[in-house]
């Protein structure tokens, strides 16, 4: 169902209810107000004949003259019927009637009931008095009834005209509540002024708005980067194998050329490895299962992989620490530890030095990695992590590398539940910090 014919018939119900409950009290107060009118007016009419039989012996025509639509009875205490304007009916005794048991108990007695000698339904008041019989007028109970039921033409007409302006104004109003939810502009939802209810609502979908948009920013960065990470050796190995080929190439480059050529493809296999890794990262479709890992001992392992790199640029590596065990997949933490180590190195000064300490501070687990380095801008922090970022990219271009290492170091880290902390300044060196 449409959300404007819910709203809708949601409204129209509760006026028609509303308007129903209503008519049906009144109604309801109607004939109540009808039945007390009644007993009020039975009740003057017995002091009125109470005064009359005070005063006057001609009883059969007084009552008759001036009470002719009120039905008037005497009834001996005895229960005998005395008198009864109607003459034509035989009576029965009416001790037990409810009316006059009550008035034998209180002296005046009240009922609602059907006659058993007229066989209509009947207002009844009996008053008991002083010589002991009984004085009892009744008038018909339809004629109460008849009082309300003439309201009833009226009570459908107004109701009917009620019930079509309900549904005028149902429907006026659920357009007027709809209009500006269906005017809301979905790509800037907070710049439509609406109801303060769905500001929650509309802030989520601005909020996905610009996640959306920051992710198709990163993909159409991450495209642009990965086109240009791929040509870049492409071009390189076209270049030198097309020398080659056409035979240019000296016969004493050609070793020259084909080591350039291996380099360059080392490079391209290593940049797509990082690629898939980091989308393997992103879906969490790594299926290597977690197991007891030495970190400090996989740290080892990782700075000997390094030590000709760093002898190169005179770069003392010290590791320092304890062993610490965790619950990890050794592959992804060894890919992240030599990523760390390498940038410590790439990024390093001549005789510098990178320090690295694995153990525990206040029971958590803890890796620091500090170098002697060039250092980072602070203004760079937060998005040194983002893919192919590079702070300097003539540097860079220098020194290799596909901008993607911290990527899979931030990758890893949320896969094994670290936080990452970096403390850096230029020309003052890096300190990284992982704490599981």
């Amino acid at each position: 169902m449409k959300l404007a014919k819910k709203i809708q018939k949601s409204m129209f119900l509760i006026i028609v209810i509303t308007l129903s409950l209503a008519y049906s009290s009144f109604i309801f107060i109607v004939y109540n107000q009808s039945i007390d009118i009644a007993k009020n007016q039975i009740e003057e009419q017995a002091i009125y004949v109470k005064n009359l039989l005070d005063k006057t012996n001609n009883l059969l025509n007084t009552i008759d003259t001036a009470l002719f639509n009120t039905r008037i009875t005497i009834i001996h205490s005895s229960g005998k019927v005395l008198y009864d304007t109607n003459k034509e009916i035989s009576f029965e005794n009416h001790l037990q009637r409810p009316e006059i048991q009550e008035a034998l108990q209180k002296g005046t007695g009240q009922a609602i009931r059907t006659s058993d000698s007229l066989h209509q339904k009947l207002l009844y008041y009996a008053e008991q008095l002083p010589n002991g019989n009984f004085l009892r007028i009744s008038r018909s109970y339809d004629s109460v009834w008849g009082i309300t039921v003439k309201f009833l033409p009226l009570i459908f007409i107004t109701g009917s005209i009620m019930f079509g302006f309900a549904f005028i104004f149902s429907r006026y109003k659920t357009t007027q509540i709809i209009t500006p939810i269906n005017k809301i502009d979905l790509s800037n939802p907070l710049e439509t002024q609406n109801y303060e209810e769905i500001i929650p609502l509309l802030a989520k979908i601005e909020k996905q708005n610009l996640e959306q948009e920051a992710l198709d920013r990163m993909r159409k960065e991450f495209s642009a980067n990965v086109s240009h990470e791929l040509k870049t050796p492409l071009t390189s190995i076209s270049g030198y194998t097309e020398l080659i080929k056409n035979g240019i190439a000296k016969q004493e480059d050609i070793q020259k050329f084909s080591t350039r050529i291996y380099d360059e493809a080392q490079r391209l296999i290593e940049l797509i490895d990082n690629i898939i890794l980091i989308s393997k990262l992103d879906e969490e479709k790594i299926s290597f299962a977690k197991e007891n890992v030495n970190i400090f001992q996989l740290a080892v392992d990782v700075c000997n992989r390094f030590t000709e790199q760093a002898n190169q640029k005179n770069i003392h590596i010290q590791l320092t620490g304890e062993k610490v065990h965790i619950q990890g997949i050794p592959s992804i933490l060894d890919e992240m530890l030599q990523n760390l180590l390498e940038n410590a190195i790439k990024y390093n000064k001549e005789n510098g030095e990178v320090k690295i300490w694995i153990g525990k501070t206040f029971n958590k687990n803890k890796i620091i990695i500090e170098d002697t380095g060039i250092g980072i801008d602070k203004k760079y922090h937060e998005r040194i992590f983002e893919r192919f970022f590079r702070v300097d990219k003539s540097h860079n271009s220098k020194t290799g590398g596909s901008g993607l290492g911290l990527s899979i170091v931030k990758h890893a880290a949320q896969l094994h539940n670290m936080e990452i902390n970096i403390e850096s300044e230029e020309q003052k060196g890096t300190k990284i910090s992982l704490t599981f």
